[in-house]
C-alpha cells in the first residue's frame, strides 16, 4: 500500500463556446494532421496499446464537427473523494455527489490544442512570459548544488517547444508530439481552451469520480501495474531523478492511450501528465517536493506567487521511491499560472 511506500520516498528531497467548432476542416489541413485509419478513437477501442497510440493522429473522431468529439459520458453518482490508505491530506471527507457529464477521453493533445491556437492566434502564459519550468536529469553535482535540481526555468520552453527552442525548430512546433499530451500550459491557458470547444476545466470530484470509475478497493492505492510487475501507466520506475529504467516503454511523455483504458474508457487518468481541475486548492497539503516547481519559478522571476490549483493524476515523474502520486485518490497544489513540463489537462461538459 502506499502508507508503507512512503517512508523511502524522497531520496534527494530537501525540505468561445460553440463558436469555436467552427475551425474545422481548413485548420485541421493547415496545420499537416491526417487521419489515421484505426487510430481515430471512435469509442476508445481504437486505442490502448503502445503500437495503436503511436498511429494516433491526436484528433478524435468527429473533432471539428461534434461537441463531443473523443469524450465519453460520465453517469454522476455518489462516492466517496480521497483514501485512508495514501498520504494525510488525501483523507475522505465523506460521500459527495457529482452530476452527469462528458469527460476528454484522453489528455488534451498538442495537435488539439495547435488547432485552437491557429483558430484563435492565442498566446499562452509561457509564451508572455518567456520561460517556463522544465524537467531534466540532475547530475551528482547539481543535486548537490541546489534543492530540486531536476527543475530549470527555461527561456523559451512553451507548448511548441517542451525543452526549449534549442531542441526544436523556433518557428513551428514537431508534428512528432502531435499525439502526446500538451503541457506548459497554465490553468488560464487550459481554461481559455476548454472554453473555446464551450466545454470547462472538471472538478477535482468529477476528475477523481471519473478516474474511479465505480471503484473503492485498495488496488486504487497501488502502482499502476500487473500481478507480473509490468507498468500499466507511464511512470517512472527506478531511482528519481537520476535512473528511470523506462519499464513502461518511456523515459518521458507518452502519446495518448498507450494502455488499457479504465472502465469508464478513459485513458491516462493515472500518470503521463498530471492535470489540472478548476478547483482552487484547499485544506491540508504535505509538502513531497513533486509539485514545488514554484521554488525554481521564485528564484527567476521576481513575481509574488500565485494562487494554487488542485492538479490530479501524477505523472511521469511520479515514482514508488519518491512521489507515489499515480493514483486517483491523490492531490497536490499547482502554482495556477506556472507552466511546467509535467502538467497537462482534459476538459468536461456538463448535462444541462
Amino acid at each position: 500500500m502506499v502508507v508503507n511506500v512512503l517512508r523511502n520516498r524522497g531520496r534527494w528531497r530537501t525540505p468561445l463556446a460553440v463558436a469555436g467548432l467552427a475551425f474545422a476542416v481548413g485548420v485541421i489541413a493547415s496545420l499537416g494532421v491526417h487521419a489515421v485509419p484505426g487510430a481515430a478513437m471512435p469509442d476508445g477501442a481504437t486505442l490502448g496499446s503502445v503500437q495503436r497510440c503511436a498511429a494516433y493522429s491526436g484528433l478524435p473522431a468527429g473533432w471539428g464537427k461534434s461537441r463531443t468529439a473523443g469524450m465519453a459520458r460520465v453517469t454522476g453518482g455518489e462516492f466517496v473523494p480521497g483514501t485512508t490508505l495514501g498520504y494525510p491530506d488525501e483523507r475522505p471527507a465523506g460521500k459527495t455527489r457529482v452530476g452527469s457529464f462528458w469527460i476528454d477521453r484522453t489528455e488534451v493533445t498538442v495537435a488539439q490544442f495547435a488547432a485552437f491556437v491557429q483558430a484563435t492566434g492565442y498566446v499562452t502564459d509561457a509564451e508572455r512570459q518567456g520561460a517556463a519550468v522544465v524537467f531534466h536529469k540532475p547530475t551528482d553535482a547539481e543535486l548537490g548544488q541546489r534543492p530540486y535540481a531536476w527543475w530549470t526555468m527555461v527561456t523559451g520552453a512553451n507548448w511548441r517547444h517542451p525543452e526549449g527552442p534549442a531542441a526544436a525548430n523556433s518557428h513551428g512546433y514537431d508534428h512528432r508530439r502531435d499525439n502526446q499530451p500538451v503541457t506548459l500550459v497554465t490553468q488560464a491557458d487550459a481554461r481559455a481552451y476548454a472554453n473555446w470547444l464551450g466545454h470547462d476545466l472538471p472538478t477535482e470530484d468529477e476528475w477523481e469520480f471519473a478516474a474511479k470509475a465505480g471503484r473503492s478497493d485498495a488496488g486504487l492505492e497501488t502502482a499502476p501495474q500487473t500481478a507480473e510487475g509490468t507498468p500499466t501507466a507511464n511512470y517512472w520506475q527506478g531511482v528519481f531523478p537520476v535512473l528511470n529504467t523506462s519499464r513502461d516503454g518511456f523515459a518521458g511523455l507518452a502519446p495518448v492511450g498507450c494502455y488499457t483504458a479504465n472502465a469508464l474508457g478513459l485513458f491516462d487518468m493515472i500518470a503521463n501528465a498530471w492535470e489540472w481541475t478548476g478547483d482552487a486548492y484547499t485544506g491540508p497539503r504535505q509538502s513531497h517536493a513533486n509539485g514545488d516547481t514554484a521554488v525554481v519559478a521564485a528564484a527567476s522571476r521576481s513575481r509574488k506567487p500565485a494562487a494554487t490549483s488542485v492538479i490530479k493524476g501524477g505523472s511521469f515523474l511520479c515514482a514508488p521511491d519518491f512521489c507515489v502520486r499515480y493514483r486517483a485518490s491523490a492531490r497536490e497544489s499547482a502554482e495556477s499560472d506556472l507552466p511546467t513540463s509535467h502538467i497537462g489537462f482534459r476538459t468536461v461538459l456538463r448535462d444541462g
